[in-house]
């Protein structure tokens, strides 16, 4: 367990570009008088996009809930190893007082500036006001500001940050970007990295920083002419391009792009997820602590998100996308340390594939609930004839899924559909090939293996219908045995299916240790609400009609690590 954070860690001052000397004690000049304006660009994210900010690890993204004011704000998904450190640097003028501010949510929330002082709080539940004063340097030209959470405390809110002082640049302010950097280059690539290089810039003043660009986002600065992007994923495509900046802030046009797949690794996706279904619409919804705690499980799947009219998410149709009782359950499994991967459709209801009018509305409606969770994966369960039978529809789905996938570096994207006993149906290996033929760069496919209309080896049936789901994606694909199987998922049914088809406990033991020996992505089951006893029950909402202990699927399924 992590003791409460007492200061600022120190390695943290080597996080971004552009640190910067502060004035010491015993300096000779007196600090001139900072005039009440702020300097930073994108104070409040207003403008829906990160940038100029630039955050570690690629972990900040812009967010419609909470805010503090307007409509957007910043939020940082801090993890175990990474403290999801967001900054700005911008020009300011040497010994001259400045005060740092802004609003912040969350558990230990740290502001200041690079090299010079911080302050922090913790404010889980509301949104509370940070302030710190600095005074630059006798030669300072530049200053870095951030604001930063702390190891595993979860994800942290940040709005309304301001710097109060004059801009630099003495003499007239420097209006002239620098030249576009030419010749980018992939010199170099692993499952999780990809090395690039350029050519220099040129600058009236002279280059302080190049910005590296993974589609619209910036993931790194760097001062040379080289970089290193890191925490990518296995398997997937990325389109990189760089920007000069000068210590005005003047940020030059785009050099040309270059486009990089990562390597396989060891399996393919490095995707793993044990993730049974949750659904508050229904079925006597359970306590989550008390399942989290009672079973370890850490991921859970929240169904539904459908369509509240006009194209616009919402749980189930009628429930808020935020501030409702599916948030209030997410940010318990938050709270315990897990985390949620939202199920788009579903067998009924208003569909968000099938009514958003084009591919991009449909796009637009999943980028919504992406930043107001700040998701790091979604799942389309695509079902019934209105969009697993529907090319059109499925086509809409995919091409929404490439579009949000490349517009957030990292998201995972899984679809979710039925199964025969031996494989994929004709609409399923039509989605399989379209997915390819979109380039829709899916991470995992995953089938449901129940209601295959008859049969009592659930075992047998299951093992077969994913060898065929493997052998599909081998031959549309191209991969090997292991990459295929990292591709994968399995979402079952727990007890009795619909069609009286029973998955025990046993038997379901028995999938979970044949998924992890052949190393899958996902493992999943519906639903939680129904892992309870009562044998001779039916097929009920709140109860699986088998004899078993209370949470025991959960509990199988938490033991899924591909």
């Amino acid at each position: 367990m992590r003791t409460t954070p007492r200061r600022r860690p120190w390695r943290r001052v080597l996080a971004l570009l552009g640190s910067a000397a502060l004035a010491l004690a015993g300096a000779i000049a007196l600090p001139g008088t900072a005039e009440a304006a702020n300097i930073l660009t994108n104070p409040g994210l207003e403008s829906g996009s990160l940038s100029p900010w630039s955050c570690t690890g690629s972990l900040g993204q812009v967010v419609s809930s909470p805010v503090h004011s307007g409509s957007k704000a910043l939020a940082g998904a801090v993890s175990s190893s990474d403290i999801a450190q967001c900054g700005q640097t911008v020009p300011v003028q040497p010994n001259t007082t400045y005060t740092l501010s802004g609003w912040v949510r969350g558990s230990y929330v740290y502001l200041g500036v690079d090299g010079g002082a911080s302050t922090w709080t913790s404010s889980p539940s509301a949104y509370s006001r940070l302030s710190v004063a600095f005074t630059t340097g006798a030669a300072q030209t530049s200053a870095t500001v951030y604001v930063h959470g702390w190891y595993a405390q979860g994800t942290y809110y940040a709005d309304d940050i301001g710097l109060d002082g004059p801009g630099g640049g003495g003499g007239g302010p420097d209006t002239q970007a620098p030249s576009a950097p030419t010749g980018l280059t992939s010199t170099g690539k692993t499952s999780s990295s990809v090395s690039l290089t350029w050519g220099a810039s040129s600058d009236n003043t002279g280059v302080t920083a190049y910005d590296v660009y993974s589609g619209s986002s910036r993931v790194l600065s760097v001062s040379g002419t080289s970089a290193t992007v890191g925490g990518l994923s296995p398997s997937t495509g990325y389109t990189f391009s760089v920007r000069a900046r000068d210590a005005a802030g003047n940020v030059s046009g785009a050099s040309n792009s270059v486009s990089v797949t990562t390597n396989a690794g060891s399996g393919g996706t490095a995707f793993k997820q044990a993730a049974p279904y949750l659904y508050e619409g229904w079925g006597d919804p359970p306590n989550v602590p008390t399942v989290m705690s009672a079973t370890g499980v850490k991921w859970f799947t929240m169904a539904f998100m459908l369509d509240g009219g006009g194209c616009n998410p919402m749980w189930d149709s009628t429930r808020p996308l935020t501030g409702g009782v599916d948030q209030s359950v997410i940010n318990q499994v938050r709270s315990a340390g897990g985390d949620i991967v939202p199920s788009f459709g579903g067998w009924q209801g208003s569909k968000l594939g099938a009514n958003c009018s084009s591919a991009s509305a449909l796009a637009g409606a999943l980028q919504k609930v992406i930043d107001a969770y700040g998701l790091k994966a979604i799942d389309m369960d695509i079902e019934n004839t209105d969009e697993f039978e529907n090319e059109a529809v499925q086509a809409r789905i995919l091409t929404a899924l490439k579009t949000v996938k490349a517009n957030n570096p990292g998201l995972r994207t899984i679809v979710t559909f039925g199964t025969s006993t031996t494989g994929p149906s004709y609409y399923g290996n039509r989605l399989i090939e379209q997915a390819k033929s979109i380039g829709a760069d899916i991470d995992v496919f995953t089938i449901m293996p129940f209601d295959f209309g008859g049969g009592s080896d659930m075992y047998g049936n299951t093992v077969n219908a994913t060898e065929g789901l493997k052998a599909k994606l081998k031959s549309t694909f191209g991969w090997d045995d292991a990459t295929a199987y990292a591709h994968i998922g399995i979402s079952g049914m727990n007890g009795l299916s619909d069609q009286q088809e029973n998955t025990t406990p046993a038997i379901w033991t028995q999938i979970r240790d044949w998924a992890n020996s052949h190393h899958i992505a996902r493992l999943a089951y519906w639903a939680v609400n129904r892992d309870r006893s009562c044998p001779g029950g039916g097929v009920v909402s709140n109860c699986s009609g088998i004899s078993q202990s209370t949470w025991q699927f959960t509990s199988i399924t938490a033991g899924f690590t591909g």
